[in-house]
C-alpha cells in the first residue's frame, strides 16, 4: 500500500508511520516539523526504515497538492493540525488556516489527483461543545452522566465551542460532505484522549503524557513547586493507547467500503475512563510517590465528561480497545523515563 501521512512526525503520525514501515508499505510523510518533539520523531522514524519525507505546510495548497499528485497514495491519514484549544483562542485565524483551510486543500488535491484513495481524518470530541446540556452527578473523585452509562455515541448534537472546535468541526464536516458529494472514500474519527510512546506532551496538549511526566519528575526531585491542574480534577476522559489507535487506522483502511462517509466516536470506552484525580491515584500507586498540585480555574469550554461509546467502530470496523488504562499508563511511564 502507498500510504501518505500528513503530520506524520507527530505523536499519532509517528506511531502509524512506524507500523506502515513494519508492514512494508511505501510511505510518504508530509510535515512542517513545528510540533514539539517532531524532529526527534523524524530521527527515530529514519532509524526504522526508508520512506519519503516532504517538509511542507498544510496551509500551502500547492505543496500538499503536489505531493498527492506525484505520490498517488492508496490511503491517507490526515493528522496535520493545530491541536490545542488554548492556542486557538490566542490565534484563531492561524487555527482556521491550519485546520479548516488546510483540510480543504487536501480534499481538493484528493478529488483532483487521487479520487480512489481512502482518507481517514483525525477529528476531536470538541465538535460536541462543552456538553453542559447534560445532567451530571458530582462524586468524590469524578463526574458521572447517568443518562449515558456507555458514553456518548455519534448521534449527540454538534455544538462547536472555541475556535478549535469550529475549525476542526468545519474540517470534519467538509470531509463527510466530500464523501457524499464527490464520492471520496473518506471517514472521520472523533477522538477522545490518546497517549503512548512518541508523545512529547505539553501543559495544554496530551494530558496523560504531561501528568505522567510530572509524576516521574516528582520521583526524581526535579519539581521546585507543585504542578497545576485546571478545574476540580473530577473531569473525566476515556483514554486510548497508541497501540490500539494504530490497529484502528489500519483496520479502517481494510474496511473502507463499509466505513466511507461515516463518523466514529473513538476512545477507550467507559472501562478505560479516568478523572484527573483517579489518574493521580494510579500514578501514586505505580510510582510510590505523593503528588502535590494546585488547582486553577476551569478552562474555557472544557467538558466535564467525554467518554466515547465505540459501539459503531466495533460494528463496522471490528475494532475495540485492548490495552487497559493501567497497562497503558505503566508503558507511558516507562517510555518517559527512557526518553529523558
Amino acid at each position: 500500500m502507498k500510504l501518505l501521512i500528513t503530520g506524520g512526525c507527530g505523536f499519532l503520525g509517528s506511531n502509524l508511520a512506524a507500523e506502515g514501515l513494519l508492514r512494508g508499505d511505501e510511505l510518504c510523510i508530509f510535515d512542517n516539523l513545528s510540533r514539539l518533539g517532531s524532529e526527534r520523531n523524524l530521527t527515530w522514524l529514519q532509524s526504522q526504515g526508508s520512506f519519503k519525507m516532504v517538509r511542507g505546510d498544510i496551509r500551502d495548497a500547492a505543496a500538499i497538492g503536489g505531493v498527492v499528485r506525484e505520490f498517488q497514495p492508496d490511503a491517507i491519514f490526515h493528522l496535520s493540525g493545530q491541536v490545542t484549544m488554548t492556542k486557538s483562542i490566542e490565534h484563531p485565524l492561524e487555527d482556521f488556516q491550519i485546520n479548516a483551510a488546510g483540510t480543504l486543500h487536501l480534499l481538493e488535491a484528493i478529488r483532483q489527483y487521487a479520487p480512489l484513495a481512502t482518507l481517514i481524518y483525525s477529528s476531536t470530541n470538541k465538535v460536541y461543545g462543552d456538553l453542559e446540556w447534560i445532567d451530571y452527578v458530582e462524586q468524590e473523585k469524578r463526574y458521572v452522566a447517568p443518562a449515558f452509562p456507555r458514553g456518548f455515541n455519534e448521534k449527540i448534537p454538534l455544538d462547536f465551542h472555541s475556535p478549535y472546535g469550529c475549525s476542526k468541526g468545519a474540517a470534519d464536516q467538509y470531509i463527510l460532505d466530500y464523501s457524499r458529494i464527490f464520492g471520496l472514500r473518506a471517514m472521520v474519527f472523533r477522538h477522545s484522549s490518546m497517549y503512548g510512546s512518541r508523545q512529547f506532551a505539553s501543559f495544554d496538549q496530551g494530558w496523560i503524557g504531561w501528568f505522567c511526566g510530572q509524576a516521574v519528575n516528582t520521583v526524581l526531585g526535579r519539581l521546585e513547586k507543585p504542578f497545576t491542574i485546571s478545574g476540580t480534577g473530577k473531569q473525566v476522559r476515556d483514554v486510548l493507547h497508541s497501540r490500539d489507535m494504530t490497529r484502528l487506522y489500519f483496520s479502517a483502511v481494510a474496511k473502507a467500503d463499509v466505513a466511507r462517509g461515516r463518523v466514529f466516536n473513538i476512545g477507550g470506552g467507559m472501562e478505560n475512563s479516568l478523572s484527573l484525580l483517579e489518574l493521580f491515584d494510579l500514578l501514586e500507586k505505580l510510582l510510590n510517590v505523593k503528588l502535590d498540585f494546585v488547582r486553577l480555574p476551569p478552562r474555557e469550554s472544557d467538558q466535564r465528561i467525554f467518554v466515547a461509546d465505540t459501539s459503531l467502530a466495533w460494528e463496522l470496523l471490528g475494532w475495540s480497545p485492548q490495552v487497559t488504562a493501567r497497562e497503558g499508563i505503566a508503558k507511558m511511564i516507562e517510555w518517559i523515563r527512557e526518553s529523558m
